[in-house]
């Protein structure tokens, strides 16, 4: 399943169009959440998503402009809310401490989707049902078979569309080459083979700027239209930030992706890793899940192996002779007491990194000795 993304460039009629379908969407996400929680308090009876999408019929009668907005949409709008009932239980049965579903503020449902029919592609632009054609900045097409198209509006105002399509991965030329991969901060990533990734720290080097459009922000009366013009002004920037970051991490991927035929990875758990307040700022910088997620996707489109390993002790074994020995975190360099290897510390750990990677999938790799 890949997610195709496209700019859309809608007329100011059809912006008001897709924003009246927005809004419809919004006050019947709201409506279910209601209808679901009076539901439990007053009769302890739980609502299913048929229930509710049967009802919408019926609305419609008493909210008319309900009409103005295509079946299948409105029909998705309560597979949503269905879905965050699923996911609120299934964590309250694991043990953690979830949130309840929220009632969504005006502004604060940004998206719509038409799941199976009432969408298509033409020489002309995106053709919508209930909406129009709206001109697209097609740059390829989709390929495979489109499941869903969903439009959504940024936080900058843009339109977008997202097309999920089921393709076939596409095997690329053949490598026997095998790489281990250490992320970190100083560096954004080392490989067993010596290259180094350079941290690029996008918020970083925007810090500054984007203090400054805050503090211009928060001098500006609450409420008031100079108040929300230097929001928006705070958005871009955030939005400029993360574009870098999300072309950055692509091209990086598609590189490791293409030259190497195994990849191995640690297995972490950034979400616990975040929790230092000293370092939480750089990893979310750094982007190392994001990373992830676009190096497993790309390499299994590819046809290539990506291995997770179990990221214990790779910083403090030695690649060399396997001696253990306890680092700080502030120790950048690597040095064996027992066998005398010197090396950078990262550059240690990917060593190891490939080694736990090859023997995973039940290959020979090089055993620690020695020399």
């Amino acid at each position: 399943m890949l997610n195709y993304k496209y700019r859309l460039f809608p007329t100011k009629k059809q912006q008001t169009i897709l924003n009246n379908t927005l809004e419809e969407c919004r006050w019947l996400y709201n409506h279910f959440l209601e209808e679901r929680r009076n539901s439990w308090e007053q009769k302890k009876k739980s609502l299913n998503y048929h229930t509710q999408a049967v009802s919408i019929v019926k609305l419609k009668q008493d909210r008319p402009s309900l009409s103005d907005v295509y079946s299948q949409v409105l029909q998705n709008v309560a597979v949503r809310i269905d879905l965050a009932f699923k996911a609120f239980f299934r964590r309250v049965k694991s043990g953690e401490n979830p949130g309840y579903p929220r009632f969504r503020g005006k502004g604060r449902y940004d998206s719509f989707t038409y799941p199976q029919t009432g969408f298509e592609i033409t020489d002309n632009g995106l053709k919508l049902s209930k909406i129009g054609t709206i001109k697209i900045k097609l740059y390829r097409q989709p390929q495979g078979t489109i499941k869903t198209c969903t439009i959504r509006r940024s936080a900058t105002g843009k339109w977008y569309a997202t097309f999920s399509c089921i393709v076939e991965s596409k095997s690329i030329l053949k490598s026997d080459k095998a790489v281990g991969l250490d992320v970190g901060i100083t560096s954004f990533a080392i490989l067993s083979d010596g290259r180094k990734i350079d941290n690029p720290r996008f918020f970083r080097k925007d810090e500054k700027n984007l203090a400054k459009v805050q503090g211009k922000m928060s001098k500006a009366e609450k409420g008031s239209p100079e108040r929300k013009k230097r929001c928006k002004a705070v958005v871009k920037v955030h939005e400029r930030i993360s574009n870098r970051r999300d072309n950055f991490c692509h091209q990086e991927a598609r590189k490791i992706v293409k030259q190497y035929g195994i990849i191995c990875i640690e297995n972490l758990s950034i979400n616990q890793m975040v929790h230092n307040r000293c370092l939480n700022k750089s990893i979310h910088d750094a982007a190392w899940n994001k990373f992830t997620r676009y190096l497993t996707y790309k390499a299994e489109n590819a046809g290539r192996v990506l291995v997770k390993v179990n990221p214990a002790y790779t910083s403090q074994t030695c690649s060399q002779c396997g001696h253990r020995e306890v680092k700080k975190l502030s120790d950048r360099v690597h040095h064996c007491s027992c066998c005398g290897f010197v090396c950078d510390r990262d550059y240690n750990a990917s060593l190891n990194i490939l080694r736990l990677g090859l023997q995973s999938l039940g290959l020979s790799p090089r055993s620690p000795s020695i020399h």
